[in-house]
């Protein structure tokens, strides 16, 4: 397996681990820490999806600013709390719920007033539960039925008086970590008592029937209600303050009541009255009042509309967790480029578009579990491949600019551009130039490895600098000597005379070389020059996996031939008649030092002779004396 391969596998087996083990949290409802995401997640959707009306079942009679105005206390008297009833009761309602706590005794004539008012309509009291540390703490248990429901430290219950003629029902909802309701619980325990919530029990009551309790949903007659985990039911909230039909506490005492907004109604009297602090922020209102919250959830059960996240719901999302950061990664591992983000972009979109379809639909699927579950991996592994990237990047650069010291930079540079250049030969003019240290060989066996590569070094170092100041290239390192070219990537006019730059420096700079070594080292070698111009044919010679570029033919064999010559002459330096002619007769560069010929010379290997040309630099010529052809 492939480097690359064995990452992706690494990357795919972490991110599945890392989906699944939050899709099984999720199960499990122990994902709190992403409590807060979820809550936005779902105000953006509830916003997105917009208010809705809401079924018209319930009306709240609500205790507002202008009742307690009117009654002259807050909360009302037990008297006036009894007159509201009665006039409700009259109007023939199919339950009264009374959502405010009555736990304290009052005045004796008040209580006994509200008695008597309770026994004259179906009417179910408020109860709280009270939890440690004021939490609500759930255990969740697929197969059992009351597993997660909350369980409270004790339950405040109405006064037996009361409770003796009305039923109750526990008003606590489930908040989130901004404080929205997001689910009211429909069962609460304490040890070994079970109380129904106050939505469950009007509604039971309206219904005529007892609830029957089952793993993840409960049971109204015929009506099956899904529940989250300890039978919660999700609300789904339908707008602002007012979207259930509301009636002021002063017009039912002032007598302004219609028959149709009571009877054969659910009727909920609940406080709305300024500063009495029952109220939650809602994603349409910031102030919704409770009671108005308990009535949605009563609607909920009624006439269905309640947000659908039970067990299955749950499964889903686990799968979800488990399959979107095993998607990403592998898109981004399929195409580790702006195709693969793409994709992966596509996907997420995908996925979201899924989930707010599903939310519209009345599927509360999570939008924080795959996206904690995806995005972490998708980032870590994008992060990664980064960093390889550059690493590698940078193992390339350094790689290249290895090349760059191997290869010539220019025909380095061309090829990385042209990647087919010189793919077949190529027949063109160029120049071709050939530097030697003669006498190297005898040297380099006393001088030892060590200091036989230091010393080539140097020559090295200086031969690459006058080429590059000659715009010319290296096309080979031979032992102790160079090839050198003045014609590719392409021919040029001032090849020939780039040429002749490049041979006198050469000689400049590698006399003055000879002159900085050790006597005992420049005694014993010396150097030799020879340029040619003409037809010469360029091709990338080699296997397909090892290639060079180089450059064959008659013009190079007389280059090579001519440091023969030079050297047989006593010269620094022999080139032939024709780069004088392409460089100029009077070029710039010989007037450093003195050029004779023409000479007609054999070349050793080739029929017939050519015309060719010696020079030596100035410094030299008193050392070494006057030249002697050889015709």
């Amino acid at each position: 397996m492939s480097g690359k391969a064995l990452q992706t596998l690494i990357a795919l087996v972490v991110a599945g681990i890392w989906g699944a083990g939050l899709g099984l949290a999720h199960l499990r409802g122990d994902m709190w820490f992403i409590d807060r995401v979820e809550a936005t997640m779902t105000d953006l959707r509830t916003v997105i999806r917009g208010q809705k009306p809401a079924p018209d079942v319930v009306t709240i009679v609500a205790i507002d600013d202008e009742a307690v105005s009117q009654t002259g206390s807050y909360p009302p008297a037990r008297a006036k709390l009894a007159e509201l009833i009665d006039a409700i009761a009259a109007l023939k309602p199919k339950v009264i719920g009374v959502d405010t706590l009555l736990i304290d005794p009052g005045p004796a004539e008040g209580d006994q007033r509200l008695v008597q008012s309770l026994a004259k309509a179906p009417v179910v009291l408020a109860a709280a539960a009270v939890f440690p540390q004021g939490q609500q703490r759930t255990q969740n248990d697929a197969a059992d039925p009351l597993s997660g429901v909350p369980d409270a430290e004790r339950f405040l219950l109405p006064l037996p008086a009361f409770g003796d003629v009305a039923a109750t029902g526990v008003v606590n909802v489930s908040t989130d970590r901004n404080g929205t309701p997001r689910l009211v619980p429909m069962l609460f325990k304490s040890g070994g008592d079970i109380e129904a919530s106050f939505p469950l029990r009007v509604v039971s009551i309206a219904k005529g029937v007892e609830p029957a309790v089952e793993p993840g949903r409960l049971l109204l007659g015929d009506e099956i209600i899904r529940t989250d985990i300890g039978q919660g039911l999700p609300l789904s909230f339908y707008g602002t303050r007012g979207s259930i039909s509301t009636i002021s506490a002063a017009d039912v005492l002032a007598g302004k009541l219609s028959r149709e907004s009571i009877e054969n109604r659910i009727v909920v009297i609940g406080t709305t009255v300024t500063g009495g602090g029952d109220v939650f922020p809602t994603p349409f209102d910031p102030v919704l009042p409770g009671v108005e919250v308990v009535s949605t959830a009563i609607t909920h059960l009624m006439s269905g509309g309640a947000l659908i996240r039970d067990h299955t719901v749950r499964l889903v999302d686990a799968g979800f967790a488990a399959a979107l950061p095993v998607i990403l990664v592998s898109l981004l591992a399929w195409r580790r480029n702006a195709i693969g983000l793409i994709a992966a972009l596509c996907v997420v979109l995908a996925w979201f578009a899924l989930n707010l379809a599903a939310f519209f639909n009345g599927v509360w699927l999570s939008a924080a579990v795959p996206l904690v579950a995806a995005i972490p991996p998708a980032l870590a592994f994008g992060a990664t491949q980064l960093w390889i990237g550059r690493r590698r990047a940078q193992h390339f650069a350094e790689q290249s600019k290895l090349l760059q010291q191997v290869q010539a930079p220019g025909l380095g540079n061309w090829l990385a551009r042209n990647p087919d250049f010189l793919a077949a030969p190529v027949r063109q003019d160029a120049a071709v130039v050939f530097v030697d240290l003669s006498g190297f060989t005898g040297l380099s066996e006393t001088l030892g490895p060590n200091a036989t590569r230091e010393l080539l070094n140097g020559f090295y170092q200086l031969v690459d600098e006058e080429v590059a100041a000659s715009s010319g290239s290296i096309t080979s390192f031979m032992g102790d000597g160079a090839m050198i070219l003045f014609g590719l990537p392409a021919s040029r006019p001032d090849d020939a005379l780039n040429a002749a730059h490049c041979c006198v420096g050469l000689c400049g700079r590698t006399r003055a070389w000879l002159d900085a070594l050790p006597e005992a080292v420049s005694s014993r070698i010396g150097f030799k020059v020879g340029a040619h111009f003409g037809t010469i044919v360029a091709s990338r010679l080699g296997s397909g996996t090892r290639q060079q570029i180089t450059a064959t033919g008659d013009t190079v064999n007389v280059a090579s031939r001519l440091m023969e010559v030079a050297a047989s002459n006593g010269a620094e330096l022999a080139l032939s008649e024709e780069i004088l002619r392409a460089a100029g007769e009077n070029a710039d560069p010989f007037k450093s030092g003195v050029l004779r010929g023409p000479l007609e010379t054999r070349i050793r290997g080739r029929a017939g002779s050519i015309a060719i040309w010696l020079w030596r630099g100035k410094a030299s010529d008193s050392a070494r004396g006057q030249i002697e052809i050889s015709k």
